[in-house]
């Protein structure tokens, strides 16, 4: 390449050829199955986080539906700890394509897909989960919070030099689950480190959303056995017991409160603790439909590091709310893995003041939810609406997506 051959993108940036030709070897052409009427550009590929220990991670970016040149950029992670956004977030919530259960390949577009209203970007990560690698092995026995949110900070960055069109975007990260420690510690990376990045690889990074997120060891697992108890799924017995005999404040809990435990997790077995009201998957060889667990492919070694999860984010998300960041959670108040009791308890904690409270939200003509405005942040339930909210209440999630990136109250009225 000639010294200073450059093209203008349609954003006015300039753009070398060089870079246009990392674009263009990303760019997904068509997939098998894809429905003709796509009307949006799509790439993939890997992005290099640690070029010594041959560690990628990979990616899949969709452009908005709509003026993608001028729509903000959103970066969308899956929890677990190891569940793959691919897998997930795309193919089963919030993605363009589902993949249909056909004997050909048959791709369906989703209409309520996140695209519509942002630039999508779905993240493989830590590495070992979907197509993300490393070259390197110890790699996997070293996975935790800290070099999970270091390698997508690493990915963020590298990415915006493959796409520098899209550097002045507003940016969004949202998430689910144990994304409750992914979204806020990588917004904190951001956060930081913005104060002394060079121009070239400042990101311009307006707030995060996450849904049914752990958050908080505590006011999650208390909050998950009262949600339990109070909708009719343990007994009074083994509720009282569970209160006297646990202690959720601290790190380790006695053999008599796990007994308990396993007594209370027993009834999970029988019922999908990630959507309460829907009916329990009874193939022999995979779990519920709903669950993020370990049987489904492209989750991560068990070897992710508990020690390196601190027991509460919420320090974290006092420090981002101060910096100014819009700050939204969400819950389908019918999952029982993190239930909207136990975020309302979190909640609670941060000790912020209430601008509006419990508030009916609506989508046309029903209600959608409730919603508390803090200062600083917003709470959202959806009704009816599972651990995975997009794949339960796609069309409330759409409304609470575009809500969110024009930091706009949801409706408290009816509307046609």
């Amino acid at each position: 390449m000639c010294l200073g051959e450059v093209v203008m993108s349609k954003g006015s940036v300039e753009i070398s050829s060089e870079i246009l030709r990392e674009q263009e070897g990303d760019r997904v052409k068509g997939l098998p199955g894809q429905p003709s009427s796509v009307n949006f550009d799509q790439f993939s590929g890997y992005i290099t986080v640690n070029q010594s220990h041959g560690r990628a991670l990979f990616y899949w970016f969709f452009h908005s539906t709509h003026s993608p040149h001028r729509k903000p950029l959103l970066l969308w992670l899956n929890g677990g700890p190891g569940c793959s956004s691919i897998g997930f977030g795309e193919a089963e919530e919030l993605g363009p394509f589902f993949p249909q259960n056909t004997t050909q390949p048959n791709l369906k577009l989703n209409p309520y897909s996140w695209n519509k209203a942002a630039n999508l970007l779905f993240l493989e990560s830590p590495v070992g989960v979907g197509f993300s690698y490393t070259n390197t092995t110890s790699d996997i026995n070293q996975l935790g919070d800290r070099i999970t949110a270091e390698d997508s900070y690493t990915f963020i960055i590298k990415w915006f030099r493959r796409f520098p069109q899209f550097r002045s975007h507003e940016f969004y990260i949202a998430g689910e689950s144990y994304a409750g420690h992914y979204v806020p510690q990588l917004s904190e990376l951001i956060f930081e480190r913005n104060h002394n990045s060079t121009s070239e690889d400042y990101i311009n990074f307006k707030g995060f959303m996450i849904g049914n997120a752990l958050l908080d060891d505590e006011t999650d697992q208390k909050g998950m056995i009262e949600y339990a108890w109070d909708h009719a799924v343990i007994s009074d017995v083994l509720y009282q017991n569970i209160k006297s005999k646990c202690n959720f404040s601290l790190a380790e809990q006695t053999n008599e409160c796990n007994v308990l435990l396993n007594k209370y997790f027993d009834v999970y077995k029988i019922i999908d603790m990630y959507s309460l009201y829907t009916p329990m998957c009874t193939s022999n060889n995979s779990n519920s439909k709903t669950s993020e667990a370990p049987l489904i492919t492209g989750v991560a070694p068990h070897s992710f590091s508990k020690f390196d999860a601190p027991s509460s984010m919420l320090p974290v998300m006092r420090k981002l709310i101060a910096g100014g960041l819009r700050v939204w959670v969400y819950s389908g108040d019918t999952d029982g893995r993190i239930p909207v009791t136990a975020t309302r308890y979190t909640l609670q904690k941060l000790g912020l003041r209430v601008i509006e409270d419990w508030t009916p939200w609506y989508t046309s003509k029903q209600v959608g939810g409730w919603s508390v405005i803090y200062d600083g942040l917003t709470y959202v339930t959806i009704r009816g609406a599972g651990h995975q909210v997009p794949t339960f209440a796609p069309k409330q999630s759409l409304q609470l997506l575009r809500h969110f990136l024009a930091n706009k109250k949801l409706p408290p009225q009816p509307f046609q």
